[in-house]
């Protein structure tokens, strides 16, 4: 507590933090009294003290939307819905002035919206007006989008400016420390006005049939933390019930799971994207991540998109430019990615005699990594990576459960690698697709539906072209484990196969998110230092 306001005789607080609901009316607010003494004792507050002084928070109700069919289509115009933060203050009789700062946040706690267009465009804008009238055009983690032109349903045309809150989650600081100054002849009344506005494209936005957003109106006198926290405790605390946000927990009572107590993403398309290697406002698609899961207190990262041969390198296990067909490729960097041999130095499926892994992962993936700022290759942990593989038919042939415990449990060899850089492992690969394939073998000869051809759908691991896995074959001597680009896991020869590459790797225990909501416009951004 800071001199100021040791010094005050009395003060009267009242806090209100005002739940807005987008399309969802709920409304909830709570407040506390408190008196502070010299000392910092508390006591009783006395509202007909004159002595007093009093700063109140208020917030007018919760922002609402209902959209229905009669009320929002083609020619309809925007809905928007508004409330009022307000903070008031008036001075002591004794003192007759009084001086305070305090906070107003906005936070996001789910978003269940998404683009509905091929371009993104905003689909519900937030727009904040100062009590000075002018209106806020930077908050912290969310883009400003002015002179948004769109038809109202009488024909005129209509400009929305604010920020584009469509995929947005989190906390952001809309004022910080801000200044309310009163004597005690009259009160000062300062407001915040919040506006939601859902955008009518006048274009097919059913893509947000029956989404959610739930979110807050905060203002008070004490600062909040604006970070995530803890990447692995925040990621694990998105998990309620199987599946809520995508997530699993692999524990015992998870039936098929890898009874790990990991947390782990599975299906078509979660929202666990992650920016690594760029600070911009918009994040690159070359520098997108996906979140695997949790593993002991770290989370695993997989590159989003194939690796480029500016990224790894021309020397090593490099064959050049991917040309092995594109017509299941999920990305749009097809022209740029690099295909590269698993091992085209020894032949051998020895991971630690791989070029792949020595020279290309291991050294110039981290040398590009760090030309951009060596921050990012701080962050990234040392690992003991799994390699000691198993037999085709215990891995390729196997469902998830099972080729999860003869890959890393108990595999062939027990064999480890030191090294930040690794692959996925083929149980990463699996555990991707949604649980109802869990059951499914990695490759049915006979049978396309009772293998992972069946699940490249519902797989976000899935990208669509050959893919190199960490994993080697066990019962020969240069086989290593890739997943096809039928979604099938296969095996071929690390000297003569040349296949995509997306490396790897487990952030250490200690990184932060700081802001994102995992969507791939949105992706979780890295506390760095």
């Amino acid at each position: 507590m800071d001199i100021e306001k040791n010094n005050r005789k009395k003060l009267e607080r009242i806090l209100i933090i005002g739940v807005l609901a987008i399309f969802v009316v709920v409304s909830v607010t709570y407040a506390f009294f408190q008196a502070q003494l010299g000392d910092g004792a508390s006591a009783d507050v006395d509202l007909s003290s004159n002595t007093t002084d009093s700063l109140k928070f208020s917030v007018s109700g919760p922002i609402s939307l209902n959209i229905n069919q009669f009320n929002f289509g083609v020619g309809a115009g925007n809905l928007d819905s508004s409330a009022t933060a307000t903070a008031t203050l008036l001075a002591n009789n004794n003192t007759n002035t009084a001086t305070f700062n305090y906070y107003v946040y906005f936070r996001i706690n789910s978003n269940e919206y998404v683009y509905t267009t091929s371009d993104s465009k905003p689909e519900i804008i937030l727009t904040v007006t100062d009590p000075e009238g002018n209106p806020v055009t930077s908050i912290d983690g969310l883009t400003y989008v002015p002179n948004i032109q769109t038809t109202t349903s009488d024909g005129s045309t209509q400009t929305v400016s604010g920020f584009d809150i469509t995929t947005a989650s989190g906390l952001f600081a809309v004022a910080s420390d801000y200044n309310i100054t009163a004597d005690s002849t009259k009160q000062t009344v300062q407001e915040w006005e919040f506006t939601a506005t859902f955008i009518n494209l006048d274009s097919d936005q059913q893509g947000n049939t029956g989404k959610r957003m739930d979110a807050e109106i905060i203002i008070q006198e004490e600062a909040l933390a604006t970070t995530l926290g803890n990447a692995a405790e925040y990621i694990a605390s998105l998990y309620a019930t199987d599946g809520e946000n995508g997530l699993y927990y692999h524990d015992a009572d998870l039936t098929n799971g890898a009874n790990d107590n990991s947390y782990r993403y599975a299906g078509a398309n979660p929202n666990n994207y992650v920016c690594f290697g760029s600070d911009e406002e918009t994040c690159p698609t070359d520098n997108l991540y996906r979140i695997i899961g949790v593993f002991d207190g770290q989370v695993k990262l997989i590159k989003y998109d194939y690796a480029t041969s500016a990224q790894l390198g021309t020397d090593g296990s490099y064959y050049g430019a991917y040309d092995r067909g594109d017509s299941n490729y999920k990305g749009n960097n097809y022209a740029n990615i690099a295909a590269y041999y698993w091992n085209n130095s020894t032949g051998t499926n020895t991971w630690s005699d791989s070029n792949l892994n020595t020279v290309n992962l291991n050294a110039n993936y981290i040398n590009y990594l760090n030309n951009i700022d060596s921050k990012w290759v701080e962050k990234i942990a040392t690992t003991e990576w799994k390699v000691g593989g198993n037999t085709e038919a215990n891995i390729r042939d196997a469902n998830a459960p099972t080729a999860y415990q003869n890959e890393i449990v108990n595999p062939s060899e027990a064999i480890t690698y030191s090294a930040k850089i690794g692959l996925m492992y083929v149980s990463d690969y699996m555990y991707g697709a949604a649980p109802t394939y869990w059951t499914k073998v990695g490759y049915n000869s006979s049978d396309s539906t009772a293998d992972y051809r069946a699940a490249i759908n519902d797989n976000w691991m899935y990208m669509g072209l050959y893919d190199w896995t960490i994993s080697r074959y066990s019962d020969f001597t240069d086989g290593a484990l890739f997943v096809n680009l039928a979604g099938t896991v296969g095996g071929d020869s690390v000297l003569y196969s040349y296949l995509g590459v997306r490396p790897s790797f487990y952030l250490e225990s200690s990184v932060e998110f700081s802001r994102g909501s995992g969507s791939s416009a949105d992706p979780y951004r890295l506390s760095i230092a």
